[in-house]
């Protein structure tokens, strides 16, 4: 039985996974937030991603939902204004294994979007988040960064969400 997802939980679901991806090319493409934002709303990039089928060792492009542009701006804005501060943060709650330096690009995007959430957003359920990035952590990488992602993401949680 397929579960029922509303269109609004849909579109942030595909915000985030967009956040992920403007964070990323702002950071390492060096390119400005505001032509990322708009390419993004716009729909000239982000609208598709490589389905790997790891049986017949084949890709497909399959065309994500839409997205709450509103909230992918906001968050996307909220990193750039803030990226050091959660950085720093991040660095607290990680180990020599797992320095935010050291990590992909995919992974340190993906951290400063959950973190942002996390530390600046309260009318969504931690669990909620979490769930969401781990998700996510599971789309973009298949060994031990999922089960990191949602390590780390709990013990920030019980330290910035009561």
């Amino acid at each position: 039985m397929t579960k029922f997802v509303s269109e609004k939980i849909r579109r942030k679901s595909g915000a985030r996974l967009a956040s992920v991806q403007a964070t990323y090319m702002i950071a390492f493409g060096q390119l400005p937030v505001d032509t990322v934002i708009e390419d993004f709303v716009q729909g000239k990039v982000g609208r598709y991603v490589i389905d790997e089928d790891s049986v017949t060792q084949s890709e497909e492009m399959l065309e994500v939902s839409p997205i709450d542009t509103a909230y992918f701006e906001s968050v996307v804005r909220g990193i750039h204004t803030k990226k050091q501060e959660l950085e720093k943060s991040l660095n607290l709650f990680l180990n020599d294994k797992w320095s935010f330096d050291r990590m992909n690009g995919t992974l340190q995007a993906l951290l400063l979007c959950a973190v942002y959430e996390l530390t600046n957003t309260e009318d969504i359920d931690t669990k909620v988040l979490i769930q969401e990035y781990v998700d996510l952590a599971y789309a973009f990488f298949n060994k031990n960064e999922p089960k990191m992602v949602n390590a780390l993401l709990d013990q920030i949680a019980h330290n910035v969400r009561v």
